[in-house]
């Protein structure tokens, strides 16, 4: 069934169109996408401005660095290689382990070191970057996830995107894979979406395809015990991404490391819509709140504390 356009407008749900010219188009000054379009110079920005990342092992940009590359980091039992300017999760090799010469993948296949070889040639190639375009190859440390989190994601790391507006945090969600994802935390694959309360980072409602859910599809957790640690930390990190990125409305992709705390993936100048369904509220009146404020310069510290107390439930 189709849902009334004027309920949906009563509830503030806002749509791609609105979004892209209200918002994308008005706020994100087209010369800063080459900033979050490339992961490898999001990290680099990041680093520069202080902000915590995952730790850069080293970049493969040509063919003919790549068995040499590979002799330098093969010694890793755990690592990630990611197409810099891949979207959508395409083209990342989470390496969790190995067995003798072959290498351990989250789901428990093994892949040889041809394997490996070939998938960097691929993504050079630009097989998994945004138009196809050539590409460069980012080797990190694979994330040590935090263990309360094991019972919400099913093969892969769950991840926490954070909207920001003229540097406000205005809404979140943790992403949670699931087998139906294939272990990526991509909600058109499968994965499961918990709204979080922009105020505490507890949850409020988790939806998987569009349908609310209690419970975890495969590990049975309830996802209404879900509540993020560090969480002002994790809102202060995400509205740092304002300056960072110079973008008035942005997505900032967190994950929480056991012993790092948490750390910037990555920064989306076109965030999806979806945050709306997990957190059963529309984008649109907190992005007019927001519009409503006088001008004033205030401190990353200062724009948290407002999003807190305007959103506390």
């Amino acid at each position: 069934m189709l849902a009334n356009p004027f309920a949906l407008k009563r509830m503030g749900i806002l749509g791609m169109n609105k979004r892209n010219v209200d918002y994308i188009a008005r706020y994100n000054d087209r010369r800063y996408y080459p900033l979050v379009d490339d992961k490898l110079k999001t990290k680099q920005a990041a680093i520069q401005a202080g902000i915590s990342v995952p730790h850069l092992i080293g970049v493969i940009s040509h063919q003919f660095e790549i068995k040499s590359a590979l002799d330098k980091f093969l010694h890793l039992e755990k690592f990630v290689i990611k197409p810099a300017q891949g979207s959508g999760g395409k083209g990342i090799l989470v390496i969790v382990g190995r067995e003798g010469d072959h290498f351990l993948k989250p789901s428990g296949d093994s892949i040889s070191l041809l394997d490996i070889q070939r998938h960097i040639s691929n993504t050079l190639s630009g097989l998994y970057s945004l138009g196809g375009r050539n590409d460069v190859a980012m080797v990190e440390d694979l994330v040590n996830f935090d263990p309360r989190f094991n019972d919400y994601s099913f093969q892969g790391v769950p991840d926490i995107r954070v909207i920001i507006f003229k540097g406000f945090p205005i809404m979140a969600m943790m992403r949670c894979s699931t087998q139906a994802s294939d272990g990526k935390a991509n909600l058109h694959q499968g994965a499961v979406g918990v709204g979080l309360d922009i105020a505490t980072g507890k949850s409020l409602f988790a939806v998987q395809n569009d349908h609310l859910v209690d419970i975890h599809p495969d590990t049975q957790k309830p996802f209404n015990e879900l509540d993020i640690p560090h969480w002002e930390t994790i809102l202060k990190l995400s509205a740092g991404c304002y300056e960072m990125t110079h973008l008035g409305y942005l997505g900032a992709d967190i994950v929480l490391d056991n012993e790092l705390g948490p750390l910037i993936l990555e920064v989306n100048a076109r965030p999806g819509l979806a945050i709306q369904i997990a957190n059963q509220i529309g984008l649109g009146h907190r992005l007019q709140t927001v519009e409503q404020l006088e001008h004033c310069e205030l401190s990353i510290d200062e724009r948290v504390q407002w999003s807190i107390n305007q959103w506390r439930h």
